[in-house]
Formats: C-alpha cells, sequence, structure tokens
C-alpha cells in the first residue's frame, strides 16, 4: 500500500533510460526493509547520467580542491553523455561556464538547455581537468525508478504529447423583448453592436411579426430603433415605458437607423391599448 507523499531532499539527480533526471515522488514501504523509493523522470533535456552530490569526504578521496561538483555514478547506454565520453566517476565541476555547486542547480542548467545544443561539460578525472562536449538530446520516453532498499528497478514508457484542448463554443444568453402592439422582439445593443451599426445607442429589432404595425410601418429585422415618438431609448424597457406614454395615441414615430441611415417611420397602432402581457414583456433565449 501506499504511504502517501511527501518531499525528500533531491539525492539522485539526472538519471536514466532516456530520462533527464528524476524526481522523488513517493514511496512504498516494504515490510521489514526500506521502503522502496519512487521516482519519475522530468524535464524534456536529456543528457543520460546519474549523479550525486560531493561529500567532504568524497572530495578528500578524490583529491579535489573544493567541496562541490557531482560525481558520476552512471552513464546510461547510447545516451549523450555516453557518446561525448563521460565515465564513471567523473566529477562535474563546469558546465556550460558556470560552477557546478551541487545536483540541484546541475539538474537545472541541463533541463534549460535546448536540445540539440552542444554543452562544455568541465570534469575532473583520475585528477586531471578536461572539458568535453556533449550534445543534449530530446526526452524520448518518460521512466519510472522503484528503488527497494539498495535495488534498482526500471521501467520506461514512450513519451507521448498532450492533444491541444479546444474549449467548445458556448451559447451566450442575451436578453430579448416583444412587444405586441408594436409587433416586434427586439435587444439591447452593446458597444460593439452599436458601433457595427453606426449608433451611439438604440434598440436592434431582431424580428417583425407579419402583418403587425411595425410590419405595416415598414419596419425591419436589423432596424435600430433611436427614437420612438421623439424620445431617445436605449433598451427595450424605454421602449415600453414611452408606448405605455403613448397609449391614448393611435400613430408613433419611430426613427430607426438602417444601414447607417436615419430614417422617420410612422406606426398605426390602432385602437389597441391593451399592454403586453407580463409573460411576453420580457424573455431569455439561448
Amino acid at each position: 500500500m501506499w504511504n502517501g507523499f511527501r518531499s525528500l531532499p533531491l539525492a539522485v539527480a539526472l538519471a536514466a533510460p532516456v530520462l533527464a533526471q528524476d524526481v522523488f515522488i513517493g514511496q512504498i514501504p516494504v515490510e521489514g526493509q526500506q521502503p522502496m523509493l519512487l521516482r519519475a523522470g522530468a524535464g524534456p533535456s536529456f543528457l543520460g547520467v546519474n549523479v550525486v552530490e560531493v561529500t567532504a569526504e568524497r572530495a578528500r578521496a578524490l583529491n579535489l580542491k573544493e567541496e562541490r561538483g557531482v560525481e558520476i555514478t552512471r552513464v546510461e547506454a547510447d545516451s549523450p553523455a555516453e557518446k561525448a565520453g563521460l565515465k564513471v566517476g567523473d566529477v562535474v565541476l563546469e558546465y556550460q561556464g558556470q560552477r557546478v555547486e551541487g545536483t540541484e542547480q546541475f539538474i537545472r542548467l541541463v533541463r534549460e538547455t535546448p536540445s540539440g545544443r552542444a554543452a562544455k561539460i568541465g570534469v575532473v578525472r583520475s585528477g586531471q581537468y578536461q572539458t568535453i562536449a556533449a550534445t543534449i538530446a530530446e526526452r524520448k520516453s518518460m521512466g519510472v525508478v522503484l528503488r527497494p532498499g539498495d535495488n534498482e528497478w526500471r521501467m520506461t514508457v514512450p513519451r507521448f504529447e498532450m492533444p491541444e484542448l479546444v474549449m467548445p463554443d458556448v451559447p451566450k444568453a442575451f436578453m430579448s423583448w416583444r412587444s405586441s402592439r408594436l409587433g416586434v422582439e427586439a435587444e439591447t445593443l452593446d458597444a460593439q453592436l452599436a458601433e457595427f451599426f453606426g449608433v451611439k445607442e438604440g434598440v436592434l429589432v431582431r424580428s417583425v411579426v407579419k402583418e403587425s404595425p411595425a410590419a405595416k410601418a415598414g419596419v425591419k429585422a436589423g432596424d435600430v430603433i433611436t427614437k420612438v415618438d421623439g424620445q431617445a431609448v436605449s433598451s427595450p424597457r424605454e421602449v415600453t415605458a414611452a408606448l405605455r406614454s403613448l397609449r391614448e395615441k393611435r400613430n408613433v414615430s419611430l426613427q430607426v437607423v438602417r444601414e447607417k441611415r436615419e430614417m422617420t417611420l410612422n406606426v398605426d397602432l390602432g385602437n389597441d391599448t391593451t399592454p403586453p402581457a407580463p409573460g411576453n414583456a420580457q424573455r431569455i433565449k439561448l
């Protein structure tokens, strides 16, 4: 069973079957043994080595002048590191002209190197300093490293690209208004539509009921009503209020903009002075 996930200091930096580096992600308890550590490859750039920190004791054993750098403990077969000539026991002191202090910094330096670029790696081998050029490759697969005690199991899976996620079109709600007395369905203009129709504000006619007062007066879908009997309107609610205030009038003038040209239409409302039913006064469409 899993024993949860917890953060630990990074002990092994660049690793293994075609991985750029290993990152600790959890552990599995094993009865009577040390926990089995679980690591997974991270980063697209691939060098192909395992490294460990250089301790003070190890620095003395290798006759190093300073306690810094990382020691290569494994070189992956057919990796950029092997092709460049890096060997187990090499101590990396410089990478692209930068001092290497430890594994975490070395991981970052390799990860930030684009694949295909040659990296100059300064190493100490058998007491002699030398510079080796390794061409960083792109990681072709991802791997998981299981470490039960002192053993090591490795699994490699092909690398895959995540498909591009495209958000579907989502219907946008808008408020429309229908006047049974006038015979139109309309909506308020937003700033972009107002600019498109060539007005500062107004009410857009979405549809006109056949044989209605508006249809007989020549109102068409796409017209923008800017005034009702001289009263400026900017919303369906204001059109409703204007018509109610003119309930006793039979003829009402509408100022509309059609194809960016203003015109005045005279509407004969007849004798119907009944206000629209509440259920028809406003509705939401999707």
